[in-house]
This record gives structure tokens, sequence and C-alpha cells, in this order.
């Protein structure tokens, strides 16, 4: 959920998000990774069937049919960044006291 800003209020480079085109690609290449695992998936269960290890063709069909739901909801999910982090508060301070109002010296 955004959070709502002020009109006044600057936008920090260090929250600021990516731009479309960058975002898309980051999400693509994330989906063709998994879309690639899960080829692999497909092609180990093929020559562990083959093979006769009857334990791990299952396990590899499972994660063939489980990774596109997997990188779709990665794909869909939003990269934004957020105001994780607090910056120093840089109003002026004053290191020296102040003088009295009522024209004497300080004595110290």
């Amino acid at each position: 959920m955004a959070r709502a800003r002020r009109r006044d209020e600057a936008i920090r480079i260090t929250t600021a998000a990516e731009s479309h085109e960058h975002d898309i690609s980051v999400r693509q290449r994330h989906y063709l990774f998994s879309m690639s695992i899960r080829v692999l998936c497909f092609i180990g269960a093929v020559v562990a069937g083959v093979n006769g290890i009857n334990w791990l063709w299952p396990l590899l069909i499972v994660g063939a049919i489980v990774l596109p739901y997997v990188a779709v909801v990665g794909a869909n999910a939003a990269h934004t960044k957020g105001e994780e982090f607090e910056l120093p508060d840089t109003t002026y301070r004053r290191e020296l006291p102040e003088r009295p109002t009522d024209g004497r010296q300080d004595p110290s």
C-alpha cells in the first residue's frame, strides 16, 4: 500500500523507484530463469525415469508443476523502495549558550 506524501515533501533519491523499463527487464529475467529451471526439471524427470531412479522423477515433476506459479507471482511482485530508515535531523542547533536578554554580560 502506497503511503501518501505531502506535496511539499521532496522525494529522496534513495527511495525513488527504478524506471518502468528497468523494472520490466528485471521481472522478465527472473521469469525466464524460473522457466529455465522448470525445463531442466522436466528433462531431469525424463532422464531419471529412463534410468530407473524412481524416487527422483516425481520430485522433479512436482517442481516443474509448482515453478510456474512461483515464477508468475515473482514476476508480478512490485519492486518498490520504501522509507525504511530515518535521515538524521539536519536542523540548526546552537552550540554556544544564548546571551542574556537583559543586556548584562554572562559571567561564565
